[in-house]
């Protein structure tokens, strides 16, 4: 771990909704697209983060946290959920930083345990899309491979379609 982080999964009891609420409102309010539009009420943001939390407490998915100075600054997602047909794939989803933890090996450190803890889960295949030109070089430098672009794949929170690179990762042991 960076110094000062502490990345860790989320047990099946925590109730982080505050905390997780405010790391996506944060990111939607800062551009970010994650699945929600401007505005976002925080209502709506910790129904949201309730849903995921219990989504991981009954194992449909992985959320791990990192923390600063014991204040969770960060969250990454691996939905474990597969068609039959591919039980070893995963999905990293709605990796997120909060813009005042932003530069200090966050979004590094979540990806590096999401690939652990997805690996310990029995994956040996991971995917994802982004949006983001920065999130992009942050996959390719940890190994990502690009697949490929997809145009107007969905919206900005403050509207206007954005491409979506795809990306895959072929986990190993060892």
């Amino acid at each position: 771990m960076q110094d000062g982080i502490v990345v860790r999964r989320v047990g099946a009891t925590e109730d982080l909704t505050g905390s997780l609420a405010e790391i996506l409102l944060d990111s939607v309010e800062g551009g970010a697209s994650v699945g929600f539009m401007l505005p976002l009420a925080r209502e709506r943001a910790e129904a949201f983060c309730r849903a995921t939390l219990e989504s991981a407490a009954i194992g449909e998915r992985i959320l791990l946290v990192a923390e600063v100075e014991g204040r969770v600054s960060g969250t990454v997602q691996v939905a474990l959920q597969a068609p039959e047909n591919q039980p070893h794939r995963g999905e990293v989803v709605k990796l997120q930083v909060h813009r005042g933890a932003r530069r200090q090996g966050l979004g590094e450190a979540l990806m590096r345990a999401a690939e652990a803890a997805a690996l310990d889960a029995g994956k040996t295949l991971l995917v994802l899309d982004t949006a983001s030109a920065e999130g992009a070089r942050l996959y390719e430098r940890l190994g990502w491979q690009r697949v490929g672009v997809i145009p107007g794949y969905a919206l900005w929170p403050t509207g206007g379609p954005v491409d979506t690179t795809i990306y895959y990762k072929a986990l190993t042991i060892g």
